[in-house]
């Protein structure tokens, strides 16, 4: 097998696009013929940078409306198994990641992972606050963190709404009844602060965004054993995958990427860029590294 030092720019961009389209460690490891514990550095290295550029460079964004929802995933074993787990790292059990999406340029714009819980929740907005300029619309699922987190983020600067879902049970008694979604019987709009347009009190862009993470990052798959083992991991997949669907992936309705729409990006990017954002920093460490020495 390769071993990462001596990578070309061309095999990491293709591990790089394993990784964010639904790929696990192992087949990657398989398919690029490099060692796992490659494939596992090149995913921090590049969850790194990713979270570093977003959060320098995603900001000022004018964006109108945004969506927020939240998503459950675990690391190492779900909550009610962690206390039977052997040698469970910190941090094992269920989590969630809250995500906030522009819903017209289906810009991911923050994340947060943690308990769903209002902690998280003002950490969300607190972020989304960061980014945007101006006063948006913004709408929520009807978790009852997110009043409070709204109301001590933005006051009255904002109008926001909740919409919540009206579940049913599944019918029948087969096998198949867990695997198949409760049945949606209606939904309610609920206006919060400000003055939210009803017409677009809506989850629909983010709750589509939710099954594009499923679907494009292994850790979010359920019932596998692909799962994550570290968080810190899974904050580097994260990174990574939003950097890669803000910036290179193209939005088939919009004909370019969410970064482009949004005006935070004049181009649409390569994952060969993302590549370089890793050995630009790699070579401000070796240059910094060279100054200590020479004092």
């Amino acid at each position: 097998m390769l071993d990462m030092n001596k990578l070309d720019i061309a095999k990491r961009a293709q591990i790089l696009h394993l990784l964010v389209e639904g790929s696990s460690l192992r087949s990657i490891s398989r398919v690029a013929d490099v060692s796992i514990n490659t494939v596992t550095k090149l995913l921090v290295d590049a969850g790194t940078v990713a979270a570093a550029y977003h959060d320098q460079n995603v900001r000022g964004l004018k964006s109108e409306r945004v969506q927020c929802d939240e998503i459950w995933s675990l690391c190492y074993a779900k909550q009610k198994n962690v206390a039977d787990a052997k040698s469970a790292p910190e941090g094992a059990g269920d989590f969630w990641t809250f995500t906030a999406i522009d819903s017209d340029s289906k810009m991911m714009i923050a994340w947060e992972v943690g308990s769903r819980d209002a902690y998280s929740a003002y950490l969300l907005m607190e972020d989304i606050q960061a980014r945007v300029k101006g006063r948006v619309q913004l709408t929520t699922d009807g978790l009852t963190a997110y009043v409070s987190a709204v109301e001590g983020v933005f006051g009255g600067d904002v109008d926001y709404a909740q919409l919540v879902k009206h579940y049913g049970a599944e019918g029948g008694k087969s096998p198949e009844r867990k695997y198949s979604p409760a049945v949606c019987l209606g939904a309610t709009k609920s206006p919060v602060t400000g003055n939210p347009d009803e017409a677009h009190i809506s989850t629909s862009h983010v709750e589509r965004q939710n099954l594009n993470m499923r679907m494009g990052m292994r850790r979010f798959t359920r019932l596998t054993n692909a799962f994550s083992k570290k968080i810190e991991n899974h904050c580097h997949s994260l990174s990574l995958y939003f950097l890669y669907y803000n910036f290179v992936r193209i939005d088939k309705t919009l004909k370019m990427s969410p970064a482009m729409a949004a005006g935070a990006s004049d181009r649409l990017w390569s994952m060969e860029d993302v590549v370089a954002l890793i050995d630009a920093r790699d070579q401000r460490k070796l240059s910094v590294k060279k100054t200590k020495l020479i004092r």
